[in-house]
């Protein structure tokens, strides 16, 4: 039996009769792979993931700069019901295990329809802060001086006053990617 809606004892009870081999009464959330063209939109649709109750998401990149963001959740559930046609546990537990799966598939919706709202806003946002260059550029330079501030204090270099007015070049490594999403954010 697979259903995507909520689910009645009555229901698992006849497809636990019907079965011959092993049951396991499993939910899994929700699930979304998305390649992004850029780093910063895969940073957006992260955020937006992790706002929306979905802690496990990521993103990860590629040795080919090929970017992957996976939308994802914890709260999964899967426990053994039945053994080669034998059931292994009481109606009681089974009914407690249809409770259990049945919340969790209202959270489920919550989130998703908590990701697609937060998803729309972001991107109008998104939108919008692409039509302000001003305000893009304000952000960057915020960014580049903060960057400038903790490289000097990383590296404890001594230099003079002018070569802390050089621009700095954005690393190319992931991580420091993810530092340029976390200082903008703020």
């Amino acid at each position: 039996m697979v259903t995507h809606e909520t689910c009645t004892k009555d229901d698992v009870m006849t497809a636990l009769e019907k079965a011959t081999g092993d049951v396991v009464l499993k939910f899994e959330p929700f699930v979304l792979h998305v390649l992004c063209q850029e780093l910063q939109d895969a940073q957006l649709l992260h955020s937006v993931a992790i706002n929306s109750g979905f802690r496990n998401s990521g993103i990860t990149v590629g040795r080919g700069g090929k970017i992957m963001m996976a939308v994802r959740s914890t709260h999964c559930l899967e426990v053994p019901l039945s053994h080669k046609g034998k059931l292994m546990v009481s109606e009681e537990y089974i009914e407690f295990l249809i409770h259990v799966a049945n919340r969790k598939m209202e959270e489920n919706t919550r989130r998703i329809d908590r990701f697609y709202k937060c998803l729309e806003v972001a991107l109008k946002t998104a939108i919008s802060a692409n039509n302000s260059p001003s305000e893009e550029t304000e952000n960057r330079s915020v960014y580049i001086h903060r960057r400038k501030r903790k490289t000097i204090q990383e590296q404890d270099v001594h230099t003079s006053l002018k070569d802390h007015n050089e621009e700095l070049e954005p690393e190319d490594d992931t991580e420091s990617n993810l530092a340029i999403f976390a200082e903008i954010m703020i």
